[in-house]
């Protein structure tokens, strides 16, 4: 039995886990939280949502306790569309470049029917959030409702972007 060998695995199964804390209505939120999502509601209101009837608002406490809201922001070409998430983050840097995003609220309105579940970040809301957590070296606590119903809450955007691309690959 010349050249034999043990078999060696060429694979393996990595699970990832993902940890969310669910709020049954908005009132069981710390009051931060829920004053944030409140913020994020209103902010809603100034999205302009004219092909997707979708409005989103988003609102950004900073360590400062000042808090920067955003909206969706469409355009007829879709790639130029701004979501909320990005759209307070980018006005939280200009307005306060040095102070750190401590957490961020998501809430949106369809015109279609009531969301009555959270709505998280899309992809690239969730690496602009990522790189704002690596930026100042803290998490940012994110909340997300939809226009009624249960809460979710994270503490880190790492756990809906569990392999988030960052400056290390670099």
């Amino acid at each position: 039995m010349l050249g034999l060998r043990p078999a060696v695995a060429k694979s393996r199964q990595i699970q990832l886990q993902l940890d969310i804390t669910e709020y049954t209505r908005d009132s069981d939120l710390p009051i931060a939280d829920r004053q944030l999502l409140f913020r994020a509601r209103e902010a809603c209101e100034d999205a302009y949502a004219p092909y997707s009837n979708f409005r989103v608002g988003a609102a950004v406490l900073l360590a400062n306790g000042d808090v920067v809201t955003g909206s969706n922001q469409e355009n007829a070409a879709f790639s130029m569309c701004l979501c909320a998430e990005r759209t307070a983050l980018a006005a939280a840097a200009y307005l306060y470049p040095n102070i750190a995003p401590v957490a961020i609220a998501v809430t949106a309105r369809s015109f279609q029917s009531v969301l009555q579940v959270p709505v998280p970040p899309c992809g690239a809301c969730r690496q602009v959030i990522a790189e704002c957590e690596s930026r100042f070296r803290k998490s940012i606590r994110v909340v997300m409702q939809g226009e009624v119903g249960v809460v979710w809450k994270i503490d880190s955007v790492k756990e809906i972007l569990p392999l988030g691309f960052d400056a290390t690959f670099l």
